[in-house]
């Protein structure tokens, strides 16, 4: 069972790489799913496409994993309305809203948060230290990764050096190489790798809780194939293969927890749309 999970995230590493350059959306009658990059790419690879190929064969919808080489690149597809089904949480203000993504499920874990964080052993201990210092963020599309914690930061006047690595884990590899000092992140991300690592670290903020990412449609998929992939996703924790790759993708990443998905219809995500009636212009 090992060896066969080892050859799939090497096929799914493959793929991913194959498919982070220009397509057309729906080639074939295939739709384009985009997750956020919310590790390296190799392993966000990993962790999607064994759950995007059950939700294939389950749904009898095909899905095909499109991811860039930063979660900003990503985001870009799905701007560009190159995509068909995102996870995400970056269409939540105002604007991207217009473009007409519906949320109908989400990821089934508790609510997460935003961090600013410091090695184990750092000196810096609060907030006010950071001035001046550069701090790794996983890019400037992630909510809670950048976005939050930046904003805390530029509410009390602290003016940092923002470093941006592309992904989370690259930005805490950055801190704890010691080429920054801090970094922000999700605390579901940074625990997740801190496990994976065997990294110790200090939490100098953190934000109010917040959902996890949103499974959300692009308008244009009919109702009847939004609804076939949503009920996949949503028995993959019913059934007994499903929670096989629940288990091996969670296990993989870090996740506490074999983490399945649920419906949604976007209601929980109230506090990401309210940061942005208040956040920094530069945060919008």
């Amino acid at each position: 069972m090992r060896r066969d999970f080892l050859n799939r995230i090497l096929t799914a590493a493959i793929l991913a790489m194959g498919l982070s350059g220009p397509a057309s959306a729906q080639e074939g009658g295939v739709y384009r799913f985009s997750p956020v990059n919310q590790y390296g790419i190799n392993l966000t690879a990993a962790y999607w496409n064994p759950i995007i190929a059950y939700v294939s064969e389950k749904s009898g919808v095909k899905l095909q994993l499109k991811i860039g080489r930063t979660s900003a690149d990503t985001t870009a597809y799905v701007l560009a309305q190159e995509v068909e089904f995102v996870f995400s949480n970056h269409l939540f203000s105002p604007e991207r809203e217009k473009l007409g993504w519906k949320v109908f499920g989400r990821r089934n874990t508790p609510p997460v948060n935003g961090q600013i964080i410091v090695p184990g052993d750092s000196p810096i201990t609060n907030l006010k230290q950071l001035a001046g210092k550069a701090v790794s963020y996983a890019g400037p599309e992630a909510l809670i990764g950048y976005k939050m914690p930046q904003a805390a930061l530029m509410a009390r006047g602290i003016d940092v050096q923002v470093v941006f690595g592309g992904n989370q884990d690259s930005a805490l590899v950055q801190l704890f190489s010691g080429k920054v000092q801090a970094t922000g992140g999700n605390a579901q991300l940074v625990a997740g790798y801190a496990k994976r690592e065997g990294k110790t670290y200090r939490v100098l903020w953190s934000s109010d809780p917040v959902q996890d990412l949103a499974l959300l449609a692009a308008g244009k998929v009919p109702p009847r194939d939004v609804t076939a992939v949503g009920n996949a996703f949503f028995g993959m924790s019913k059934d007994a293969k499903g929670r096989d790759i629940l288990h091996q993708a969670s296990e993989q990443v870090g996740l506490t927890a074999d983490v399945g998905f649920i419906a949604s219809d976007g209601s929980e995500y109230v506090t990401e749309r309210r940061f942005y009636q208040t956040a920094p212009a530069s945060l919008r």
